[in-house]
């Protein structure tokens, strides 16, 4: 029972750990889109300010792109925030997952003592038994010996 408990306590810290990995990975990979679609629209941007002297219509398409930088950004930012808080929960789990294995080896060292002192004060028992089973023996010896000598005096007497 006891060696089930750190098995199912490094089985779930491993899975929170996978978890969190995971969700790193998917974390940069959206970064890294949101930041390839910045640069995208940037140029965009770049390209249409260039064209807005052309005509008023060029501008409104300009500023629509510029709100959706700035919601691109917005997002960016969001998701390095989420980055940052991810890897800080992958950090504390992984500092959870380090205090847990020193407990469990506390534990079972613990455990160990336990066993072994079980083992001796078993042997001790043993031996005792095995002491008091001779004592018995030669008790019943002498009363066997005291009872015959007893019989042998009390004919003598006769």
């Amino acid at each position: 029972m006891i060696q089930l408990i750190p098995f199912r306590l490094t089985t779930l810290l491993t899975q929170n750990l996978l978890e969190r990995e995971q969700e790193n990975s998917s974390l940069q990979h959206k970064l890294s889109l949101a930041e390839a679609d910045v640069e995208k629209y940037e140029d965009q941007i770049k390209n249409l300010k260039n064209a807005s002297e052309e005509g008023e219509t060029h501008k409104t398409t300009g500023e629509n792109l510029a709100r959706k930088v700035q919601l691109l950004e917005e997002e960016l930012d969001k998701a390095e925030k989420d980055l940052k808080d991810t890897t800080e929960k992958l950090r504390l789990v992984d500092v959870k997952a380090e205090d847990f294995e020193r407990r469990l080896q506390s534990v079972q060292q613990e455990r160990d003592q336990w066993e072994q002192k079980y083992e001796e004060v078993s042997e001790k028992l043993r031996q005792s038994k095995k002491e008091l089973d001779e004592l018995v023996g030669q008790m019943e010896s002498l009363v066997s010996f005291t009872q015959i000598a007893s019989d042998q005096s009390s004919k003598i007497r006769y």
